[in-house]
């Protein structure tokens, strides 16, 4: 099969068997967020992210905006920004940044007494960012937590999904209670494969 029909093929059997797996109806979602949330499940296989997942008011929306405006996106790690639809995104003369393996990070790092996630979004904040998207790294999502609340940066969306067992909840938890455009999920699950996953459904519905 053409991987354009796989894909979906996919979609298809994840729209009829998600009331059976999930206990919700599909139009219980805007139509945008389900799309969103149908790539998610697609990347990971798993019908809990119906269960998880977070939107806040307009946060679709905010991220569709700043990719039509040519905003940048900021990753915390490479996997992230190897796996984000660039072909599709160069349309808007936006750019996929990631820092965290930059020379100067390591050294800046050790300057800050900092780790190189958190200090790579310093550095990376400054590059007409428009989404952070965040899937790996709990610190990451907590530095640009902190930057917005001081003023230092001030991103149109923050997706955090960090998967793990330490900081990984807490951090997303205190996401899902900002007042700004954010996409997040409950508990453990989440990394790069769903952070990832957000972006690229953002980047078409834009």
């Amino acid at each position: 099969m053409d991987p354009g029909d796989i894909e979906g093929e996919s979609f298809r059997m994840i729209e009829a068997e998600f009331f059976q797996q999930t206990g919700k109806a599909i139009d219980s979602f805007e139509t945008a967020a389900f799309t969103v949330l149908r790539r998610a499940i697609h990347a990971t296989g798993d019908f809990s992210f119906a269960e998880n997942i977070c939107f806040s008011t307009g946060s679709v929306s905010a991220g569709i905006e700043a990719i039509r405006a040519g905003k940048n996106i900021l990753t915390d790690v490479n996997m992230a920004a190897a796996g984000i639809s660039r072909n599709l995104l160069d349309s808007f003369s936006a750019k996929v940044i990631c820092k965290v393996a930059e020379p100067d990070i390591a050294k800046l790092a050790k300057e800050r007494n900092k780790t190189r996630s958190q200090t790579a979004i310093e550095e990376g904040m400054q590059e007409n960012i428009g989404i952070v998207a965040i899937g790996n790294a709990p610190t990451a999502l907590l530095t640009v937590m902190e930057m917005i609340k001081e003023g230092t940066a001030k991103p149109d969306l923050v997706i955090g999904v960090p998967v793990g067992f330490v900081n990984a909840p807490e951090s997303k938890e205190i996401l899902s209670e900002q007042e700004y455009p954010y996409i997040t999920c409950r508990g453990r699950k989440g990394g790069t494969t769903v952070s990832v996953a957000i972006v690229n459904a953002l980047i078409r519905l834009s």
